[in-house]
């Protein structure tokens, strides 16, 4: 499995689990981080037996974004990892879900936190938990920066614009709870609790059809942008084949015959 210094890699069943593991830090984003988150949506993509993944940090904190002080000019750790680097100029931003989208449901599980780059981050995600005491928010504007992750084009896509500028604007924290108002992520869970809620969605999901679950999560992304019509003509094409599959057959078998289907992606 994939993994640096700042970014753990483990397996729980179907389920890969990528963590943020920079506590002294706050998590903030780091090259080891970067490599590692990088190296982790990879291998999910590339291993089918891999049907979710789970997306949180170490220490009770998810991201408080990009580290300043190197970016002040106070040097990044892990300058092993700079020829990775030179070798995809694009790494850091499929590391961010900026230029990468998994094939594979992606699950935030938010603690203390997710600030800046991390809320960046968490709008690459597909579903989202946070704990009741984390704070998100883009800070950005405050520091004279720019929230280049995808902030400006993303969030107005994914919560009302009223709310996307004024989170965008005057860079001020949101509590979970406000979050949750304006439908930046879905649930607000008991502090500590957020990574068992993440997986607790995670094997709902990894209980499907991947190959059903996969095309349903392509065409909502694909079909956002588009007009009516062509996002009906887009499900068509990418739902009907689905039918075909002995993944489908064993999910009516299973239905009809009352027990666990065993969907082996076929």
């Amino acid at each position: 499995m994939a993994g640096t210094e700042h970014l753990a890699v483990r397996r729980e069943g179907a389920t890969l689990v990528l963590t943020l593991n920079r506590p002294e830090a706050k998590n903030a984003l780091s090259l080891p981080m970067l490599v590692g988150l990088h190296d982790g949506w990879a291998e999910a993509d590339a291993d089918d037996s891999i049907r979710s993944i789970v997306f949180t940090g170490a220490g009770g904190t998810f991201c408080a974004g990009m580290d300043l002080k190197a970016l002040a000019g106070n040097g990044m750790a892990g300058e092993q990892y700079r020829d990775r680097l030179k070798a995809d100029p694009d790494l850091h931003w499929k590391a961010m879900l900026r230029h990468h989208r998994p094939r594979k449901p992606v699950i935030a599980a938010v603690e203390g936190y997710c600030v800046a780059g991390g809320t960046e981050m968490l709008q690459g995600t597909d579903i989202r938990v946070a704990g009741e005491s984390a704070t998100f928010g883009l800070f950005e504007v405050k520091r004279g920066l720019f929230p280049i992750g995808g902030s400006t084009v993303r969030l107005q896509r994914q919560i009302p614009r009223t709310h996307a500028l004024e989170m965008l604007l005057t860079g001020r924290p949101y509590t979970a709870r406000e979050a949750a108002g304006i439908g930046l992520i879905g649930h607000v869970v008991p502090d500590g609790t957020a990574l068992a809620k993440a997986m607790e969605i995670a094997e709902q999901i990894n209980a499907c059809g991947p190959l059903a679950v996969e095309a349903v999560k392509a065409s909502v992304y694909e079909t956002a942008e588009m007009t009516e019509a062509d996002g009906l003509a887009a499900e068509l094409k990418r739902g009907w084949p689905v039918f075909d599959t002995a993944d489908a057959k064993e999910g009516a078998r299973a239905f009809a015959e009352k027990r666990p289907p065993v969907y082996k992606r076929e």
